[in-house]
């Protein structure tokens, strides 16, 4: 327990380091950074798509596992990828504090759950308590707090930067619960062995994977994603 404890650690400080390397050196380790999550990611949910395929008798979701497939082939590089990428035009410091709402937000589920405990959340993921989804939303405006130090103008203490804090907790729990849920149907406990101590990389970016989309959507709406989506693919 306590080395696997001390692995826990030392890849979480390993990640962090390397996240804060990957933003702010330059853009093609940003970008580079961010396919080799979408490989990894894509390579995890394929995975655990195969393993309820062969678990399962159900005939309709053999059936229908190539196109679930596809369909995580497509949210992964054609939404978080473009998303995760564009939104770096915002500025390096934007792309730090929209990972950081999300960090902040699991620490605090983390935290106040195994602190106060109590009710569960749901049935889907039952580590998860109502005080942890609590702690996310409180702890998960913990970045603008900072940030509005170091720019007040950008990061000010607005009513639409509060609530983007709020919603990207709420849509890194839903992305949490929604990867549990898949992990609880293919029976695992962990997504891969990619990251000692933690499992696999989708158990460490399950709500990154669908913050970000969302934070940039938020920003820019469907019909910007859409013009840069077609302008990316007209690139290749």
């Amino acid at each position: 327990m306590k080395k696997e404890l001390e692995k826990r650690i030392i890849t979480s400080f390993l990640l962090f380091f390397l996240l804060i390397f990957s933003i702010f050196v330059s853009w093609p380790i940003y970008i580079i950074s961010v396919l080799v999550v979408c490989i990894i990611a894509l390579n995890e949910s394929v995975y655990l798509i195969s393993i309820i395929e062969k678990n399962t008798s159900n005939k309709n979701f053999k059936k229908k596992s190539i196109l679930f497939k596809f369909i995580s082939f497509l949210y992964i590089f054609l939404l978080f990828f473009v998303a995760s990428t564009s939104l770096y035009e915002e500025g390096v410091l934007f792309v730090f504090f929209i990972l950081l709402i999300c960090i902040f937000s699991d620490v605090g589920g983390y935290v106040i759950g195994k602190t106060v405990g109590g009710k569960k959340l749901t049935k889907i993921s039952p580590n998860k308590t109502i005080s942890g989804s609590i702690g996310s939303f409180f702890f998960s405006v913990t970045p603008l707090l900072l940030f509005n130090n170091l720019d007040n103008n950008n990061y000010s203490y607005s009513i639409n930067n509060f609530l983007l804090c709020l919603e990207l907790s709420l849509v890194c729990q839903l992305g949490d619960i929604f990867i549990s849920y898949i992990k609880r149907k293919a029976k695992v406990k962990d997504s891969g062995k990619f990251l000692p101590g933690h499992g696999g990389l989708l158990d460490r970016i399950d709500g990154i994977i669908f913050a970000l989309p969302f934070a940039w959507l938020y920003l820019n709406g469907f019909k910007k994603y859409f013009e840069v989506l077609a302008s990316t693919i007209s690139q290749f």
